[in-house]
């Protein structure tokens, strides 16, 4: 059993691809279990929702000092984690230590809109056996997003001096290559 990390930018499908796995492996008779983390809040408190549409209940909504190892022991094939990177890297380790019994398939943001990585995202570039990218193109140009440009209500662009924990959507990112996000002339895109 594997510990796998899928990662995306926002807008990337990272949630759509979860929900579609959850309900093929629930159809084939898989016994999954689908966790997000509670500060995850932004559509739903109890419900992954995908920009799509999908949504499905959450099984288990975890706060930052949630022990998920209680789940050792349960009957599952598979845990599914959405918005990852909100974990605790503790939390990663014990999501490994799970793989003993089942395949865990992590979905998140690999790096927050200052270019640095999340700590649970860094646990589990360290620790995954499998890391795959879902790829999106930039938003102002072809190129691969590969960041989140994060601009307040006025279009400024933010790249640091700002929580690093601050949800929001399409309202607040735009998933952009490097080129753009380098650019101080994205501004007049936005």
């Amino acid at each position: 059993m594997k510990l796998l990390f899928r990662y995306g930018t926002m807008s990337s499908s990272k949630s759509a691809n979860l929900l579609m796995l959850a309900y093929n492996y629930e159809k084939q008779g898989k016994k999954i279990i689908v966790i997000k983390p509670s500060l995850e809040n932004r559509d739903s408190d109890i419900n992954i929702v995908s920009r799509t549409g999908l949504f499905r209940k959450v099984d288990y909504l975890i706060s930052y000092d949630t022990n998920i190892e209680t789940l050792i022991g349960l009957d599952i094939d598979f845990i599914l984690v959405d918005e990852c990177q909100f974990l605790h890297p503790n939390q990663i380790d014990q999501l490994r230590n799970l793989t003993k019994q089942c395949t865990v398939i992590c979905y998140g943001l690999r790096t927050c809109f200052d270019t640095s990585l999340f700590p649970a995202s860094k646990r589990l570039m360290e620790i995954a056996d499998t890391i795959e990218e879902i790829k999106t193109s930039c938003v102002f140009c072809k190129n691969k997003a590969i960041i989140n440009l994060k601009y307040n209500t006025d279009g400024m662009i933010i790249k640091n001096n700002s929580s690093l924990i601050d949800l929001g959507g399409d309202d607040k990112y735009k998933s952009v290559c490097w080129e753009c996000w380098d650019d101080d002339s994205t501004l007049l895109k936005i």
